[in-house]
Formats: C-alpha cells, structure tokens, sequence
C-alpha cells in the first residue's frame, strides 16, 4: 500500500517509519531539512516542502495515496490548510493529528476522514491503567465505549463464561481471550470456556460497564 505522512515530528516520523518496515510506501514530508535527513534512509521517499501548499501537494500525487497522515507541529493553521488542500486534491483518507477538541472539529470540517488525539489518548490510558490494575490495556471507540485487555479478578478464575454470564451481570463482551500457557488467542471463545490464572480477557462494552468489571477485586 502506499502512504504518505506529512509532518515528522515525534509521532509522524514513528508512524512513517512503521509503515515502511511493514512492507509499505511511504513518502514522508516535512519543511525541516533535518528531519528529512533524519528519515530518509528509514522510508521509500522523503521530500522537504511546505505541504501547507495545494500546488506543492498535487505535485507530489497525493490523491493516488491510500492514506495520507497529517501530524503538523504546534502550528494548527498549518495542519488545517493541509488537510483542506489534501481534501480538495481528492486524497482517499486522511488521517489527522488533533491537539485539541476545538482543532479536530476544524478539522474534519476542513476534510479530514479521522481524527486522532495521540497524546489525550495515551493520558487516558496511563490514567487508566494506573487507578485499575487489572487493566493491562485500554482503546477508546467511538464515544462512550472502548475495549480493554484485563487480567481476570481471582473470582473469574476456574469458571466458565456460561458461569459468568458477563454480559448480563455487566453488560460486557468477551471478544478475545489470550491464553499464556499455552501461548495462543481465542477469538469469540464459547461459553464453555473455563477461565485460567494465565489468561487474558479481552473485553468490549460501554465505559460505564467497564468500569464495574475494573472495580472487582482480585
């Protein structure tokens, strides 16, 4: 697949560099030479230019990404005008770097097709992970739902999903469960799976109802 990643800041260059060691193009874009220089070894192309530039852009052929990721710096102008430009070249998807929620919704008006807020999703997660500590890990869907990777309370333990019944009594899915000893994952386990010490719930449902299975005591 081919993508480009405009702005190679800390989280644009990781995003860039990822993409191309999973077997992608990738053309990174930024208006630091030194980033550039930082980069081009570890992607297919690098350009330095000004993306805030709609002929800039239609130059590099945009529109034949698959994706296109914009993670501007500080500057919110500057990622605004991009994804604009990006959305009236007719760039397939565009995935853009929020610092704020005033800045996302800008920012889909403008034409970005997502939205992300790396640093506000990170913070939710440490916090969660830090006042839960059955929480293992932690990803936010659309509003008011999320998944999480839990270590099963010490009363899961030894008993079955029929026996559970988790999604009555908390309103919770078990969509995945990874089993340690021996190391493989369950995708939609049955009910008559039996839970182990080992094992790893992934669980899936609103906030709220997480927040009743994080606060069982182990």
């Amino acid at each position: 697949m081919k993508f480009a990643v405009i702005g190679l800041g800390s989280f644009g260059s990781y995003v860039a560099k990822t993409l191309y060691e999973k077997g992608n193009e990738v053309l990174a874009v930024d208006n630091d030479k030194e980033k550039i220089e930082d980069v081009k070894n570890l992607v297919s192309h690098a350009v330095s230019m000004d993306a805030a530039d709609k002929e800039n852009l239609q130059a590099l052929g945009i529109q034949d990404m698959d994706a296109v990721v914009v993670s501007s710096g500080p500057e919110m102008e500057s990622s605004i005008l991009t994804v604009l430009y990006l959305h009236e070249i007719g760039a397939k998807r565009i995935v853009a770097k929020a610092l704020t929620e005033d800045h996302a919704k800008v920012l889909e008006a403008v034409g970005a097709t997502e939205v992300i807020y790396p640093e506000k999703d990170m913070a939710i997660k440490t916090a969660l992970k830090l006042s839960n500590p059955n929480i293992l890990e932690y990803l936010p869907l659309i509003s008011g739902f999320g998944i999480e990777e839990i270590a099963p309370p010490e009363k899961f333990i030894g008993k079955s999903l029929r026996e559970l019944d988790l999604r009555n009594k908390y309103g919770i899915q078990v969509i995945a469960i990874k089993e340690l000893i021996p190391e493989k994952t369950t995708f939609t386990p049955k009910a008559d799976f039996v839970i182990k010490d080992s094992d790893i719930l992934v669980i899936m449902g609103e906030e709220k109802q997480l927040a009743k299975i994080n606060s069982i005591k182990s």
